[in-house]
């Protein structure tokens, strides 16, 4: 059974995700966020979700499973691209410290969003 709130909220949690795989949420991708959630039908409770996890400080990890295992519960929606577009942004919005850990942390960020493209994809089909 569809149920939008849990959708609403694991979508928070996966802009959560995304924006700490680099270790900090930093003000690039608060600015997209925000820019990315104002005009979504959702946008007002999917940053209540995001700003509900930031507080809790949760493993990105446990958190990730945890919205894949509720979108494949849900099954096909056609909000994943709109989700899959701000991840996308988040991702390319992260900046690391110097070369060696940007490095490090745009690979995460990358596998990351191409980890939620390909589930994504195998839960629409």
């Amino acid at each position: 059974m569809k149920n939008t709130e849990k959708l609403i909220e694991a979508f928070g949690e996966l802009i959560y995700v995304v924006a700490m795989a680099d270790g900090a949420i930093q003000k690039e991708e608060l600015t997209v966020i925000e820019n990315k959630l104002a005009a979504h039908k959702w946008g007002e409770d999917i940053k209540w979700s995001f700003d509900y996890e930031v507080k809790k400080n949760n493993s990105i990890e446990d958190l990730y499973k945890k919205v894949i295992t509720y979108c494949e519960m849900h099954g096909p929606d056609a909000e994943y691209q709109f989700m899959l577009n701000v991840v996308e942004e988040v991702a390319a919005a992260s900046n690391g410290i110097d070369k060696e850990e940007k490095e490090v942390m745009n690979d995460f960020v990358n596998d990351l969003t191409e980890r939620f493209r390909t589930d994504i994809d195998r839960i629409n089909s």
